[in-house]
């Protein structure tokens, strides 16, 4: 296995770092875990609190089968073991938002097991080549509530819309040994969750969240002890864990302390850790397996529906739109790393192939470039006067068909779209009003073209005793003459014909 020259660099020498993620992902599913409560996020504190959720004595779970269906198709996307059989566990601990004093979970018989996502190899990162990076297993979980401090001086409240809802906590291998293999890892497993549409990835509304788990050890020794910073909310934020963990462990250790194994809290505002808890043993938990629950068992007809519902998953999906396609793997890397992103992709190659009658191949290289970085540009560059409603697909498609015939030039294919975001006007009918066309007419190119020729005479003969790049200034004064509409094609063709001749 390839791993990051990231290294640590200590009083006493260099030290490599040890990391493995447990991330949790909430479930896409309209309700919960063991309940019939919404799972909506925003909603007013307690407003989908069911009988069960609030442990109200008597009530009993019931497995919603959306989730356990969505833990089995994430499983499968990542190439992981599906246990037929699985059984839920409790987790016995007692905190104010927990009302049930445990957590249903799975510790011993989890649904998913052994699997593995590759990341993809990113020298300016610090990742020289592709990494398998192995994921121990999933297991599905009910979420707690939320405690909230800042309400009152004084007292704490309690909000239980979040208690019950399903997570899956997806345990990584400590395989990862940089905080850019972290950060591309997340990346990547986020991806894969969008795509399967088992979560939404959406990490600042906390429905994915890592707790990072960070040692270091010298460079080929055993491992270390561990700590554990838990509910880490964003890409950057898992980095700067890392960095901070990392560093911190290695002062301590030259300074003569030992690393403890503990909770930690992450502070964005300071970008460092500090300490929460000991960290429990399994043993603390005092786990067994959950009464009130039957074991899961998975019959083959369910299993079948889970993978044929799959889709096309990133890796797979890059690799068509570089061997079908024909695109460069930059391209396909960056139109593939989102959901949002390949749709609107996809979405319009199909409108610009249709509209130019040609297959998706020949349409894709123009498409692409279009999608990564004309679009944007524009879009940005209008800031809050674009209105992303108006760039259809086939507004855009109309648009590149344009440019594809020669019709109009890439400058003009900008500012006919910069028109279309701020107003909605149709494509076609801008360009003939603004005058947002190319002239084709050989009659008045070869009119300009004359004229330039005749007016230097000194640069054709330079041109014609062997001073070819002077074939741009008869370009760009042609252009000039023609207001930067003609044809670059034809321009090209005739000056060709005329200087040549």
């Amino acid at each position: 296995m390839t791993t990051s020259n990231y290294r640590i660099h200590g009083a006493t020498g260099e030290w490599e770092v040890v990391i493995g993620l447990e991330v949790h992902a909430q479930v896409t599913s309209n309700a919960k875990l063991f309940s019939g409560a919404a799972t909506a996020f925003g909603a007013e504190p307690n407003s989908q609190v069911s009988l069960v959720d609030a442990a109200m004595p008597g009530m009993l779970p019931v497995p919603n089968r959306e989730c356990i269906r969505q833990a089995v198709r994430t499983g499968m996307a990542i190439d992981a073991e599906i246990n037929a059989w699985s059984r839920f566990d409790r987790k016995n601990y007692f905190y104010a938002d927990l009302p049930q004093g445990y957590q249903i979970s799975q510790l011993y018989h989890p649904i998913v097991g052994e699997g593995s996502l590759t990341i993809e190899a990113d020298e300016k990162a610090g990742i020289p080549a592709d990494k398998v990076i192995g994921i121990e297993r999933i297991h599905v979980e009910q979420d707690a509530g939320k405690l909230m401090h800042d309400q009152h001086p004084s007292m704490s409240y309690v909000d239980l819309n979040r208690s019950g809802v399903a997570l899956m906590e997806i345990v990584s291998r400590p395989d990862m040994r940089s905080p850019a293999e972290a950060g591309a890892y997340v990346r990547k497993l986020r991806a894969i969750l969008r795509y399967v549409g088992s979560c939404d990835g959406n990490m600042e509304e906390g429905s994915m969240r890592a707790d990072v788990n960070v040692s270091v050890r010298r460079p080929g020794e055993a491992f270390g002890t561990r700590t554990e910073t838990k509910n880490v909310n964003s890409v950057r934020f898992v980095m700067q864990t890392i960095e901070h963990e990392a560093r911190r462990q290695v002062d301590l250790i030259e300074d003569g302390g030992v690393v403890v194994q503990e909770t930690r809290l992450f502070d964005p505002n300071t970008g460092t850790t500090r300490s929460m808890r000991s960290k429990e043993d399994a043993h603390d938990y005092r786990y067994f397996p959950d009464p009130d629950l039957l074991p899961l068992e998975l019959d083959a007809d369910f299993l079948a529906e889970c993978r044929a519902s799959l889709p096309e998953l990133p890796d797979a999906k890059r690799r068509r739109y570089v061997e079908a396609l024909g695109l460069t793997e930059y391209n396909a890397r960056e139109l593939t790393a989102e959901v949002e992103t390949y749709a609107r992709f996809e979405q319009l190659l199909a409108e610009t192939a249709a509209k130019l009658g040609k297959s998706e191949k020949d349409a894709a290289t123009q498409v692409a470039n279009w999608s990564l970085s004309v679009a944007p540009g524009v879009i940005n560059a209008l800031g809050a006067e674009a209105n992303p409603a108006n760039a259809t697909a086939a507004a855009q498609a109309e648009i590149l068909a344009m440019q594809a015939a020669g019709e109009i030039s890439g400058g003009q294919a900008k500012e006919i779209f910069e028109i279309v975001l701020r107003t909605g006007r149709e494509p076609a009918e801008i360009a003939e009003a603004e005058g947002l066309k190319q002239v084709s007419d050989t009659g008045a190119i070869e009119a300009a073209i004359d004229q330039i020729i005749a007016g230097n005479a000194d640069k054709v003969a330079e041109y014609r005793g062997g001073k070819d790049k002077l074939f741009g200034f008869f370009v760009g004064q042609t252009m000039k003459a023609m207001q930067g509409k003609a044809n670059p094609a034809v321009v090209n063709q005739l000056l060709k014909e005329k200087l040549d001749g």
